[in-house]
């Protein structure tokens, strides 16, 4: 079995992980450096057991301005211990050193020329423990971490989209058909989003299937079953990462750049290999670009007209950077931290340690 077979089918994991403030910890890193000068007050800021918005109606309500008036990048979880920045005008300094919240400590300020906005960062910083880890366990989690150091991780959307319940997609689908109204414009823009979620979840579990398949076959006895051309099975046979590129995929540089259809197969899978650049998928909607060829024959199975919301393009695949682990054997505990690029999630790291 090559190492990327080992990659894709490694057996479970039995070991405990609790998104807690003690197990789980995340630490934004903003786009850019502040300025250290500026009309806007930057508040930097350590919150346990509140989400980001329970933070902003805190820091308003004791400001005495509106939600809107305060700016952050990213919406953090509940159940973790998380450090990250808002911004606010430098007239509210005053009442900040009134400021105390059992629940909120504030770390540093400084000041920016602008509002911090939706997704002024780079990435993430996470600390995670995992529990009830047997020696046998630890060396499976070590190996596969260095598996995930070399070839990434798929980018799914977390069950943190998808509400409590999981299935605020469903809501999302019924208000895009016409058949639910939701008068809260936040509300139906989360529901919506869910639903573009839940979509690029099932198509990207169906490029791996599709990769798995070509991994684990002879191209002559699978590229029927995959309504593929032979020719183009052996291109994919031949790339070196799990994850296949097909004509017609909407390729990215990572971990920023523009969008571009791939050309040249083999020179774009040989580019992502090297993690310079990596394949996207569809987040449906208006003004945005689909794939073509055979890629946009596999991305039309999941994509829905979407009117009320502007598409995107999603990273297909993540490199997570700055893997460190420390196995605690007295307590059979494994800590982890690693660094994602914005908008992907933690708990799907440790899904693919897991699984």
């Amino acid at each position: 079995m090559t190492n990327i077979q080992r990659y894709l089918n490694h057996a479970k994991i039995n070991v405990v992980f609790k998104q807690s403030k003690d197990d789980f910890v995340v630490t934004e890193e903003p786009l850019y450096e502040f300025s250290k000068e500026g009309e806007h007050l930057i508040i930097k800021f350590r919150k346990k057991e509140l989400t980001t918005w329970d933070a902003v109606s805190i820091f308003a309500n004791h400001f005495g301005c509106k939600h809107r008036d305060i700016g952050y990048a990213g919406l953090k979880d509940k159940n973790a211990m998380t450090i990250q920045s808002i911004s606010v005008h430098k007239k509210y300094e005053d009442k900040l050193r009134s400021f105390n919240h059992e629940k909120i400590k504030i770390l540093e300020t400084t000041y920016h020329n602008n509002k911090i906005k939706i997704g002024h960062l780079k990435g993430n910083k996470f600390f995670i423990r995992l529990k009830r880890v047997s020696p046998v366990d630890a060396r499976i989690i070590e190996q596969v971490l260095a598996q995930i150091a070399a070839f990434g991780i798929p980018n799914y959307f977390g069950f943190q989209r998808f509400g409590i319940e999981g299935d605020n997609y469903k809501k999302g689908e019924a208000i895009i058909n016409g058949t639910l109204k939701e008068k809260d414009r936040k509300l139906r823009q989360m529901f919506i989003n869910s639903y573009q979620s839940y979509l690029f979840n099932n198509w990207l579990s169906k490029r791996i299937e599709i990769s798995k398949l070509i991994e684990s076959f002879e191209p002559k006895e699978i590229y029927e079953k995959l309504n593929l051309p032979l020719d183009l099975v052996k291109q994919m046979k031949s790339q070196e990462h799990p994850f296949k590129i097909m004509h017609g995929d909407l390729m990215s540089h990572y971990p920023f750049g523009k969008i571009f259809y791939v050309e040249d197969i083999q020179s774009e899978a040989s580019k992502f290999y090297a993690k310079d650049r990596v394949p996207t998928g569809l987040l449906c909607g208006k003004k945005i670009k689909k794939a073509q060829g055979e890629a946009l024959s596999i991305e039309e199975d999941f994509t829905k007209e979407v009117v009320q919301e502007d598409g995107a393009r999603r990273f297909a695949w993540i490199f997570p950077s700055d893997i460190e682990s420390n196995y605690k054997e007295d307590k059979n505990w494994m800590e982890l931290s690693f660094y994602l690029p914005k908008g992907s999630y933690a708990t799907e790291l440790i899904a693919e340690l897991i699984h």
